[in-house]
């Protein structure tokens, strides 16, 4: 029989051991001689008869405690799983298979792997999984909860209840586990969380939830099995097999939910993105899609960069296989899809990571580690090592489900400095005396390690902007690991001399060649994100200087400039035609602006950028080294006037000039890398991208020492291909 403290515990669901109690037990020592009993908690109910599971009945439970709980001899001649059929008061009858007739999902390697921190495959385990265990289809949960006191799983399913929940304590990994017969995909879930202190924590959503609710509302939902057909291992093959330092590389900065919106301004599904999204950018020539986070997250107008479901693709948009089905889209169609991924911090929304088994679990303890005091969020402790496990097994994941192409991981330089953006005192230095986050490092260096060895053809980028050395070069060099970093220093420096008046700009001319000095240091990408037309910044048409004329032409001359300059690129959306307002992420693009002449001219000027990056190797084939550069004039400070060379072995050099000045200048004189006659293959001042038609009549003739006459038109770019 069960004792009076038995019950207590069970009513008030305080049982941390459910499993020795609740279920099927033998009577005594010897199962064969006293037969076995069963016990189930189902509050409200009047009755319950235990029946096996082909319907068999075998036993009549007596209700021990007025709150529910049913206890009593059932005639089995082994130990197995029963259903119960609950009546009550209102004559309605409810059935459930009893969860605590099965026995464990995971198993001791699990537990060995997981606590030393080298587990590879905990999204193949933690979080909820629709499957059959011991014949009986339903849902496998598990949460990781070390000092919690007890954790139950909630739902519909169990009436929110749990004290119906209870969960399996796997004490050596500090993992919570359970199976739940009849809980099918679609079932919304939390976990409720009893900390050592014996306080109920708010409910949490599950940090391995592979599908959420849509905002405002926060529970986890079972997602079906990912079982789309995939047909990129045309597009996968391509990359596995490509050093992507030597590819073109040109990038569409998405906000997937302001791209374009609906007739009523809702949010695209991801079907429809794909219709609309995949053929615009295959049209305009871009590589790769980068969507700002697409992870699950709260709130709207952080972008996605404060995510709550590192697992989940946000249900903005429609469900998980949604997603899969837009990947695949856009491979199919030849383009990557690259996400940002942000383990730098996450936010303290009570559902949750914050303090998630009533402890500082996913985060520091100290808030002078554990504290980001810019965006007010929890920063990971990415020195313990299932904390790191998490995160790395998230990339991971994103490679592996969605077969997606890369990661650009924001925020990197908050991450490696134990003083970023605070005030002496308000830090802790490291072991060994400095700032420098070693931890972060780590875990950094891991994480790199790991997607590469396991998926050769992603590519990770790095949102650093420090100088920090190595982000790009080989963890087993001393680097950080990274694919590619992002230029910040080419955003600020040339940004900055654009929007200086004309006439100043000669006094200034170091602000486009000092680039120069540090291009080759890091596989970079130039990048004129989200973050440059925002929070008042103006988009990139109004950051340049002068009237309208003057500033279309001097965008029209900076997008030839980066896209002869060495580095990937990355635009963001909208400024592909020049949008004049900063970008919103409450409202779609201003689509109707293509229809005028000036930024439709800008939109075929990108077009056509992307057209000669990617088929002309000179422009891309030694984007990150430095023999695929030259300068051949880099002293025209007085004309503003800045040209070199790009090239790569075996094709044709192609020489890039850039004008900064209104004036038209006839006949300029420049030496060329080589006689003979260079095609020009670009002019951004061509009529047909709104700009006055001066030129060089498609070709240049250099004499046999390279002297060559040019027509440089006013804020222009020009590219001259050696015409053999």
């Amino acid at each position: 029989m069960l004792t009076p403290e038995q019950i207590d515990r069970l009513v008030q669901g305080r049982d941390d051991d459910p499993f020795a109690t609740l279920g099927v037990h033998p009577v005594g020592a010897s199962a064969g001689k006293g037969g076995f009993t069963a016990c189930v908690l189902l509050p409200e109910a009047v009755s319950v008869e235990a029946q096996t599971l082909a319907g068999k009945p075998v036993g009549t439970l007596e209700r021990v405690h007025p709150d529910g709980l049913f206890f009593g001899k059932v005639t089995i001649r082994k130990r197995q799983p029963l259903r119960y059929v609950a009546t009550y008061g209102d004559g309605g009858d409810y059935a459930l298979v009893d969860p605590y007739g099965f026995g464990p999902v995971l198993g001791p390697m699990d537990d060995h792997y997981f606590s030393e921190g080298s587990h590879g495959r905990l999204f193949d385990k933690l979080g909820a999984h629709s499957m059959v265990h011991e014949g009986a289809a339903g849902t496998h949960f598990a949460v990781w909860a070390p000092n919690a006191r007890r954790v139950s799983v909630v739902g519909d399913f169990n009436r929110w209840d749990g004290r119906r929940g209870l969960m399996r304590h796997r004490a050596d990994a500090g993992v919570w586990e359970i199976f739940l017969p009849d809980v099918g995909p679609g079932s919304a879930y939390k976990y409720e969380i009893v900390g050592a202190d014996g306080v109920r924590l708010p409910l949490k959503a599950d940090p391995f939830a592979f599908q959420s609710e849509l905002r405002p509302s926060t529970a986890s939902i079972v997602a079906p099995p990912l079982d789309h057909i995939w047909g990129d291992d045309r597009h996968r093959d391509y990359w596995r097999t490509s050093d992507a330092r030597r590819q073109p590389v040109s990038i569409y900065e998405v906000h997937a939910g302001s791209w374009q919106r609906d007739d009523q301004g809702d949010f695209l599904s991801w079907d429809e993105l794909a219709r609309r999204l995949i053929p615009y950018v295959v049209g305009m020539g871009f590589t790769h899609i980068e969507f700002l986070p697409i992870s699950e997250y709260p709130y709207d107008p952080s972008w996605g960069y404060q995510t709550l479901g590192l697992y989940a693709p946000t249900a903005r948009f429609g469900d998980p296989a949604g997603f899969a089905r837009f990947v695949d889209g856009a491979h199919r169609a030849g383009v990557g899809v690259i996400l940002d991924w942000v383990p730098a911090h996450f936010p303290t929304d009570e559902h949750g990571l914050a303090h998630f088994d009533g402890t500082a679990l996913y985060e520091h303890a100290d808030p002078r580690k554990g504290f980001h005091p810019d965006w007010n969020t929890a920063i990971y402790n990415f020195g313990r090592r299932e904390v790191a496990q998490y995160l790395v097994n998230n990339a991971l994941f994103w490679a592996e489900r969605y077969h997606v192409d890369g990661l650009r991981v924001d925020a990197v330089a908050s991450m490696l400095y134990l003083d970023y953006s605070r005030a002496p005192g308000e830090w802790i230095p490291n072991d060994h005396g400095g700032r420098e986050n070693v931890e972060a490092v780590a875990f950094l260096q891991q994480m790199n390690k790991a997607l590469y060895a396991a998926h050769p053809g992603v590519m990770t980028i790095a949102e650093e902007s420090t100088s920090w050395p190595g982000v790009s070069q080989p963890v087993h060099g001393g680097g950080l690991g990274f694919g590619f970093k992002w230029n910040m220093g080419f955003m600020h420096d040339t940004l900055r001399y654009l929007a200086r008046d004309p006439v100043h700009r000669a006094h200034h001319h170091d602000d486009i060649t000092f680039g120069l000095m540090y291009a080759f240091s890091e596989n970079f990408v130039l990048a004129l994100s989200h973050d440059e037309v925002v929070h008042g910044k103006a988009s990139l048409l109004h950051k340049m200087a002068g009237d309208d004329w003057q500033k279309f032409a001097t965008l029209r001359a900076y997008y030839g400039l980066m896209w002869g300059y060495p580095g990937k690129k990355l635009l963001f959306m909208g400024q592909e035609f020049a949008q004049r307002r900063e970008w919103s992420e409450e409202r779609a693009l201003d689509w109707d602006l293509v229809d005028h002449a000036p930024h439709h001219g800008v939109q075929q000027l990108v077009s056509d950028l992307n057209h000669l990056y990617r088929t002309r190797a000179a422009l891309h084939a030694r984007d990150c080294e430095a023999e695929g550069f030259e300068w051949v004039l880099v002293d025209g400070a007085a004309d503003s006037i800045f040209a070199w060379q790009r090239r790569a072995p075996g094709v044709r050099p192609i020489v890039v000039i850039s004008h900064f000045t209104p004036m038209l200048r006839h006949g300029y004189r420049m030496r060329l890398p080589s006689g003979g006659r260079w095609r020009e293959i670009l002019n951004s001042d061509a009529s047909i991208y709104g700009g006055s038609g001066a030129g060089n009549m498609g070709q240049v003739h250099a004499d046999e020492e390279g002297w060559a006459n040019i027509t440089i038109p006013p804020f222009a770019t020009l590219m001259l291909e050696l015409d053999y």
